[in-house]
């Protein structure tokens, strides 16, 4: 499975794509030497460098009077633990997964608290809106 793409689209850019978390480690010989080369020489025993933002309790409003900042956007790109990935949910895990990122977001409070729009389900008006004030 984890090479069926590449097998099919030759001309892929990688050609070879984890169905889920535990397949890193299943296919650890095959995805390894693939990962180091595509991130240019990063083993999987090298670590990251540690961030460094500054002191963040210096950081202050970057738009106090909201003349500027319309919105922010969280993109979650790819998992949630227990779930596979993209390629292999199902509906009723897409709908499940949604269900569970809705409710935790929606608890926010303060300046956390937002307005969670679900990709499928959402007007075209306020579709156009939100890509308009972005």
């Amino acid at each position: 499975d984890v090479i069926q793409s590449g097998m099919e689209n030759l001309d892929s850019g990688v050609g070879i794509y984890a169905p889920d978390a535990e397949s890193y480690t299943v296919f650890a010989d095959l995805f390894d030497p693939i990962i180091e080369d595509y991130h240019g020489g990063f083993k999987k025993t090298d670590k990251h460098p540690p961030k460094d933002f500054g002191d963040v309790d210096t950081l202050g409003n970057l738009d106090p009077a909201s003349e500027f900042i319309v919105s922010t956007r969280v993109r979650c790109g790819r998992s949630l633990d227990g779930y596979p990935f993209n390629p292999c949910l199902t509906e009723a895990q897409y709908k499940e997964m949604e269900e569970k990122v809705s409710s935790t977001l929606s608890g926010l409070e303060g300046e956390l608290k937002g307005t969670f729009y679900p990709l499928t389900g959402m007007s075209k008006e306020v579709q156009q809106k939100l890509i308009d004030d972005h």
